[in-house]
């Protein structure tokens, strides 16, 4: 996924341009540092404490030019308008946040309106259209006949959530003024590996096979995630 954004981030601004960052949902911040070590300037806004904790406690480990560019709130992403001015940034992530959000769309709104015009909003979701995919290779036929029909689902945490399917992700970002410009598949073949399985030796193969059938036809559509890029009008 970090190749697909700087894909989208390289041929959308200047080379060399010190990007504006919204990293909401940042988790421990693994993104959001890695753009602040490529010059950018990066703003995380996460709800857990213990994520937020574990990200300073990583950032407080980088040169000082890093930490200068990285800053990091405890929030909550659906109030980005109390934290932030419209238009105050460049790029907005929210990576693996939509699925606990069980009325996305005021938080997309909220999003969409922190970008500058131009500007591009990064979502990674839970592929609603290919639920089916995971409990089928398994063997679980009633998990994966069930899972037709809806878009909740059960994640490996054992939480109870929520999927997005492309076509109504397309008509919501068209909606809120950044309509999709480009998406991806995100572990079309790898999905079903076990937690914690050590990567392979030819993991640079995996990963250009992984990057090939995120960006073709018919393998993303049935990936496990979905990448989707909107661009503010």
């Amino acid at each position: 996924m970090a190749r697909q954004l700087d894909e989208q981030i390289v041929g959308r601004f200047p080379v060399g341009q010190r990007l504006r960052v919204l990293d909401v949902g940042m988790g421990q911040g693994t993104q959001a540092l890695r753009l602040a070590r490529a010059g950018h300037q990066v703003t995380g806004l996460e709800q857990d404490a213990t994520m937020v904790a574990v990200a300073r406690e990583s950032l407080a480990g980088e040169p000082e030019g890093i930490r200068e560019r990285m800053r990091i709130i405890e929030g909550d992403g659906r109030d980005t308008g109390v934290h932030f001015l419209p238009g105050s940034f460049d790029v907005v992530l929210c990576h693996g946040v939509l699925m606990y959000v069980e009325e996305p769309d005021p938080l997309l709104a909220g999003l969409a309106r922190m970008l500058a015009p131009g500007g591009l909003l990064s979502l990674l979701v839970r592929n609603g259209d290919a639920l089916a995919v995971r409990p089928g290779l398994s063997g679980d036929w009633s998990g994966a006949l069930a899972a037709f029909d809806t878009v909740s689902y059960r994640n490996r945490l054992g939480l109870d959530v929520r999927a997005d399917r492309l076509k109504d992700l397309t008509s919501t970002l068209a909606g809120i003024g950044a309509p999709l410009h480009a998406w991806y598949g995100v572990r079309v073949f790898t999905d079903t590996a076990a937690d914690g399985a050590e990567a392979p030796a030819d993991v640079e193969t995996l990963l250009a096979v992984e990057e090939k059938a995120g960006r073709t036809d018919p393998y993303r559509g049935v990936a496990a995630l979905l990448h989707l890029c909107g661009v503010r009008g």
